[in-house]
């Protein structure tokens, strides 16, 4: 009997999700997505800063003051986000949620860089040290008053990885979460080939220039040609530096290729942040990570582990 993809976009986590799952017909197929759907929305309630009632609303309000009690699964994605934070040194750290917004509004008004001063300033409450977790009473401590964390450079990866295990678990074996651009693929496509991705053209963003079998792996893109400003002639990009508070400027996408969405998502970022040849170091140094990266002058480097065709 052929099986059939089904498909469905919709919003989630404040961003565009697209769930695709092949099934033998369409009750399967829409039960599936249903169940893949309630499992996004059951993380968004966790880890939304932009929900009061959410965990980490509730981490946010209480910093400085008391340890708030959270669920295990909380505490794991911390202790991983920690993990990351690690690794990059610090160029990925979820208590970047104290950065001044009002300093960077990166539009075409955007004429110059706030002062080395006052951007030190803005991102001195961020620190993921100050993150304290004690995984045997299930609580979380901001150190200081005024700390924030926030889950966006990790949340989606994590979102796309826990939807494929519920499809999994209920017997959906090829499928794929796209989380904004965070990919996770299992199995193959409806014909049986494998799953493959466009790798885009940094001038043209419609038109990839190069295609890569990503089946059983998931994709993750940071990029910064949608949103930057331009200034005395150099690109800024919308990725912030948390240790100086200066937007980094070096590198237009990042794309990292590995087994789970939630490592991907934490790690394009601060590849950005590092620049291209410290952040390949790094990646060179992961097993199963791969990375493609497209710098300024759309020159393409990519990690020792992996060959793409221009």
């Amino acid at each position: 009997m052929a099986n059939t993809a089904y498909n469905r976009v919709l919003k989630l986590m404040g961003n565009r999700f697209e769930f695709t799952v092949i099934a033998e017909n369409e009750s399967i197929g829409e039960k599936a997505i249903d169940a893949a759907v309630t499992e996004v929305k059951r993380i968004e309630d966790l880890l939304s800063t932009f929900k009061d009632s959410s965990q980490t609303s509730l981490i946010n309000k209480y910093a400085g003051i008391e340890a708030v009690k959270v669920d295990q699964e909380v505490i794991e994605l911390i202790g991983r986000a920690a993990k990351i934070s690690d690794i990059t040194q610090g160029a990925f750290d979820i208590s970047y949620g104290s950065i001044d917004k009002s300093l960077w509004n990166f539009d075409v008004n955007m004429t110059s860089l706030p002062d080395f001063e006052t951007a030190l300033q803005s991102v001195s409450l961020i620190n993921y040290q100050n993150v304290i977790i004690d995984p045997e009473k299930s609580t979380v401590m901001l150190k200081h008053k005024g700390m924030r964390i926030g889950f966006g450079g990790i949340g989606k990866g994590y979102a796309a990885d826990k939807a494929k295990q519920v499809l999994q678990g209920i017997g959906i074996e090829h499928g794929i979460v796209n989380a904004a651009g965070d990919l996770v693929t299992w199995g193959n496509q409806s014909a049986g080939k494998p799953w493959t991705i466009g790798i885009a053209d940094p001038d043209q963003s419609d038109r990839p220039f190069s295609a890569l079998n990503i089946s059983n792996m998931a994709i993750a893109t940071s990029g910064n040609y949608e949103k930057y400003a331009t200034i005395n002639g150099r690109r800024y990009s919308h990725t912030i530096d948390p240790k100086a508070g200066l937007p980094v400027s070096g590198i237009k996408s990042v794309s990292i290729i590995c087994p789970s969405a939630e490592l991907a998502d934490a790690l394009a970022t601060p590849v950005i942040v590092m620049g291209v040849q410290v952040g390949l170091d790094m990646i060179n140094q992961l097993r199963q990570v791969a990375c493609i990266i497209i710098d300024d002058h759309d020159c393409l480097y990519t990690s020792n582990n992996i060959n793409v065709k221009q």
